[in-house]
């Protein structure tokens, strides 16, 4: 399935590292992850994917392809801004958000309006989001729902 990771464009190493390790589960069960292609909890979920063979697919706010992070196989821009958040939930069959600041919380909105699964690690506190502890409860989360 497609799994579209969604979080902070600006985060710790603990962070990072959580979002690297949900990138690496993902990829090893065989899921292709769609994020918005930038920096911060996208680039990590893309580096953990792309570390064991995964396939990444960057939904940019920007019209340049050439923007995505180095661990993006698919670049798609969309000159959107932040209206491509909508772009990335309805790409994925399910969504898994990872901390996050507005950005995110419009994402999981989208996401939940949209009947997406969302499973969330450190992340907004919002009815109908699955708060799991780790990103093997994440994965878990989404492959049964």
């Amino acid at each position: 399935m497609r799994v579209s990771v969604i979080g902070g464009s600006s985060i710790g190493a603990e962070t990072a590292a959580v979002a690297e390790e949900l990138g690496e589960r993902l990829a090893e069960r065989g899921h292709v992850v769609v994020c918005g292609g930038l920096g911060g909890v996208m680039e990590a979920v893309c580096r953990g994917a792309r570390g064991v063979g995964g396939e990444t697919i960057g939904i940019l706010p920007t019209d340049r392809r050439a923007d995505a992070n180095d661990h993006v196989t698919t670049p798609i821009a969309t000159g959107m801004g932040h209206a491509r958040n909508a772009l990335v939930v309805l790409n994925g069959d399910a969504v898994i958000a990872v901390d996050g600041g507005p950005g995110t919380l419009s994402e999981i909105g989208l996401a939940l309006a949209h009947g997406r699964p969302v499973a969330g690690l450190d992340t907004h506190d919002v009815a109908g989001v699955a708060a799991v502890e780790s990103p093997d409860a994440a994965v878990e989360h989404v492959e049964g729902a």
